[in-house]
C-alpha cells in the first residue's frame, strides 16, 4: 500500500527568485528561501528529510519536494503539480524511466542508466544496470526514506541478479548521510562483465568511476567506428578503454590509449584482452597533457583523435583555468592532426557551457593553423535524458571535427 507523507512545513522564496523553479528547475537554493516568511519563520529548525511545499514570495504553489537545511540545495522537488509525494509516486517515475529505456534499447547493448536522478525527476536517486546487476545509489538525504521503495520495485520489475546499494559518494557526506556498500539482494559483486555495442566490457563496481563505468558515453563510442578504420587512432584519457576497443574493432591500423592511473590502465587491458583486440592497442599509463606535448614535440602524426578528460570545471569559478586546460589539448591534437584527421573532443563540465566549449576548440585549431569542419555535436547517451527547465542535465559536449587544410 501506498505510504503518504505529510507535507507540514511551507517554504516562501524571497522576492523575484522564483523564475527557474516556475519555468521547472527542481531545486531551490538556500539563498532562495526567505526565513521570514511560510513555515519557516516559525519552524526554523525543520527536521532535515522533512517534505515541504515551495511557494512564491506571494504564496503561490511552485511544487513539493524535500527539504534539507545542510545542503545549499535546501530544497529538492520531486513534483510541480499539486500532488503529494509518496511511494506510488516513486514507483510510477521509476515505472516510467524504465519504460523510456526499453522503448531506446539497442540488442548490442545490455547496461543503461535506468535512472537518471533529477532528469528522470527522481532527485538524487542514482540507478544503473549492468546486465544482470542493478547498482542503486541515493545522493540526498530525502531521497534516502524511499531507498527501500525504489529497491523493491527494481527487483521486481527487472528480477536481476543482483541490486547493489553502492552509497558510497562522499556526496553524502555534505547531505548527512553515512558512507556504504552492500547488497540489497543477491551478492555483493565487485566486477560484472557487459556488452556495450557488441565489445565486452568490464564495470569495476567497487572502485570504478560513476557506479562503475561510464555509460554515458556507449553512443559515442559506437560513432567513433566510422573514422577509424586503416588508421592510426589515439585515445587520450582513455579509461577503460571504451574508445580504444571500438576503434580497434572497426578496424584501425593502430591505437594508442594513454590514462594517468595506472589501475584504469590495466582494466583497459584486460577489457582488449576479453576482445582479442591486446595486440591492436598500445597502452600507456601516462599524464596525458604530457603525452600530447611530448608526441607534438616528436613530430608524431594520427589520423584520428579522442580527447575524452575529466571534468575541468567543477564549478563556476574554475571556468576559465578549464578553458586552459581544454585550449591546450586541443591545441596539441590539432597538430597531430593532418588533412582529413579526425578530432573527438568532449568536455563533461555542466560549466563550459557548449558555445564556449565550441569556441575554446574553434580557438585552439586556429592557434595550430588548422583549417577545420564542424561535422557534428552530440550529447551523452539517451538513457541519461535531458529535462526541460533544468539545464544542468546536459553536461556531455561530444564535438567531432574533420581538419581540411
Amino acid at each position: 500500500a501506498a505510504r503518504a507523507h505529510r507535507i507540514m512545513i511551507q517554504v516562501w522564496l524571497r522576492p523575484g527568485t522564483q523564475k527557474a523553479v516556475a519555468s521547472g528547475h527542481p531545486w531551490v537554493y538556500r539563498n532562495q528561501i526567505d526565513p521570514a516568511a511560510g513555515d519557516l519563520a516559525s519552524m526554523p529548525s525543520a527536521e532535515p528529510g522533512s517534505l515541504v511545499t515551495v511557494h512564491d514570495s506571494r504564496g503561490r504553489y511552485l511544487g513539493s519536494g524535500f527539504y534539507n537545511p545542510r545542503s545549499m540545495i535546501t530544497v529538492r522537488l520531486l513534483t510541480h503539480r499539486l500532488e503529494t509525494p509518496d511511494d506510488s509516486l516513486i514507483v510510477r517515475r521509476i515505472e516510467e524511466a524504465l519504460a523510456f529505456r526499453e522503448a531506446n534499447r539497442r540488442p548490442d547493448t545490455d547496461s543503461y542508466r535506468l535512472v537518471f536522478a533529477e532528469a528522470d525527476r527522481l532527485p538524487g536517486l542514482i540507478v544503473d544496470q549492468y546486465g544482470d546487476t542493478v547498482v542503486l545509489q541515493v545522493l540526498a538525504l530525502g531521497m534516502e526514506r524511499w531507498q527501500e521503495t525504489a529497491a523493491a520495485c527494481l527487483v521486481e520489475k527487472l528480477r536481476p541478479a543482483r541490486l547493489i546499494l553502492k552509497n558510497d559518494d562522499p556526496i553524502r557526506l555534505k547531505e548527512g548521510l553515512e558512507l556504504y556498500q552492500r547488497a540489497y539482494y543477491g551478492d555483493l559483486a565487485r566486477q560484472v562483465t557487459i556488452r556495450e555495442n557488441g565489445l565486452l566490457m568490464k564495470a569495476d563496481l567497487d572502485q570504478g568511476q560513476k557506479t562503475g563505468y561510464f555509460l554515458d558515453q556507449k553512443a559515442n563510442h559506437a560513432r567513433l567506428r566510422r573514422f577509424c578504420a586503416g588508421r592510426r587512432v589515439l585515445d587520450a584519457f582513455c579509461y577503460s578503454g571504451g574508445f580504444a576497443l571500438n576503434a580497434a574493432a572497426a578496424g584501425a591500423a593502430a591505437v594508442t590509449a594513454v590514462d594517468i592511473s595506472p589501475e584504469a590502465v590495466t582494466l583497459a587491458l584486460v577489457n582488449a584482452e576479453l576482445n582479442g583486440l591486446s595486440e591492436k592497442i598500445t597502452f600507456a599509463s601516462a599524464n596525458a597533457f604530457d603525452f600530447l606535448r611530448e608526441a607534438v614535440a616528436k613530430r608524431q602524426s594520427f589520423d584520428t583523435i579522442v580527447l575524452d578528460p575529466p571534468a575541468f570545471a567543477k564549478s563556476h569559478g574554475a571556468r576559465d583555468g578549464a578553458r586552459r586546460g581544454y585550449k591546450e589539448i586541443n591545441l596539441s591534437a590539432f597538430r597531430l592532426l593532418g588533412p582529413g584527421g579526425i578530432l573527438a573532443t568532449h568536455s563533461c563540465s555542466y560549466h563550459m557551457p557548449e558555445p564556449m566549449f565550441i569556441e575554446t576548440v574553434m580557438e585552439a585549431a586556429w592557434d595550430a593553423r588548422r583549417t577545420v569542419r564542424l561535422l557534428a555535436v552530440h550529447r551523452q547517451d539517451f538513457d541519461h535524458p535531458v529535462l526541460g527547465g533544468y539545464p544542468e542535465s546536459h553536461y556531455l559536449k561530444s564535438l567531432w571535427v574533420e581538419v581540411i587544410a
